[in-house]
């Protein structure tokens, strides 16, 4: 069964990851987005070196090991999403990878295992629906008006990203308790040397400024309290249930827009965030 503390700090992560995307987006709207994660990755590193002497843990050269596969899956993740937000419909990219998030974490937790109860497996399932509803993009065009295409290239790239985010969720949860905060220091750095290398390779590296570095350090230090909660929730809880309330970041970003930007969800969005609360509830009462 799932456990209370387990499941408010997934729903912690779900608020960082949510609030990291939005300001990071904001960010991205000013500068290339790599110029943006070439800030908020070091910062992220630089602060979970600072919190990991306070949090203790005896990390095994395995805990270390998985953290750093978890940073090339999350490094890997980002950059294929936007690649294929960049040059695919949005309104296809995003809930296929929101699926993928969700969906596949709660599969292998089954797969290893675990049972969840009944209604507790019936929000996981809304859940996903939920991530999915939220995740839907009104838009399907590309900032300059053509005509977006679910291509062989975008849909390997979509595909690609669902993977990859759910991965880097599957990883974290072999991370065992007691590494302390370690594991995730060299997530963040193997992340960072990650999206370091994609920068040289595209010719994007240079680092954002002004406005957008001060974005960009916001959504660092969202980030890390983020991937800091999900690995405790991980460790205390299902993969199956923590990794879909985890997964329903997308919620936090759309409610920001619509609160601090006076964007307007659509119905789809509208009726995803009522999902999302019903999932939430159902999986907190089977607790």
């Amino acid at each position: 069964m799932p456990t209370v503390p387990a499941l408010l700090l997934a729903f912690t992560a779900a608020l960082g990851y949510g609030l990291s995307d939005f300001v990071g987006g904001l960010a991205s709207r000013r500068t290339h987005v790599l110029h943006v994660v070439l800030v908020s990755y070091p910062v992220s590193v630089v602060l979970v070196a600072l919190v990991a002497p306070l949090a203790g843990g005896n990390a095994t050269a395995a805990a270390m090991a998985w953290g750093a596969a978890s940073g090339v899956a999350g490094g890997l993740a980002v950059l294929w999403f936007y690649a294929a937000l960049a040059t695919g419909p949005m309104s296809v990219v995003s809930p296929v990878t929101a699926v993928l998030t969700s969906a596949l974490p709660m599969l292998g937790g089954l797969a290893l295992g675990e049972r969840p109860g009944p209604w507790a497996l019936v929000g996981a399932v809304l859940a996903v629906g939920a991530v999915v509803l939220v995740s839907k993009e009104e838009r399907s065009t590309v900032d300059e008006g053509a005509p977006a295409r679910f291509t062989a290239k975008v849909m390997l790239l979509t595909v690609g990203s669902g993977v990859m985010f759910a991965l880097y969720f599957m990883l974290l949860h072999r991370i065992e308790a007691g590494a302390g905060l370690w594991p995730v220091f060299a997530s963040r750095v193997v992340a960072s040397v990650t999206v370091l290398v994609a920068a040289i390779a595209f010719g994007q590296l240079r680092f954002a400024r002004g406005v957008p570095a001060t974005l960009a350090l916001a959504a660092g230090a969202l980030d890390v309290i983020a991937n800091i909660t999900m690995l405790y929730a991980l460790q205390m809880g299902m993969l199956s249930l923590v990794s879909v309330i985890a997964s329903l970041y997308p919620a936090a970003t759309v409610l920001m827009a619509r609160l601090v930007l006076g964007e307007r969800s659509g119905r789809v969005q509208q009726v995803g965030l009522v999902l999302a609360a019903v999932s939430v509830a159902l999986i907190a009462g089977a607790s």
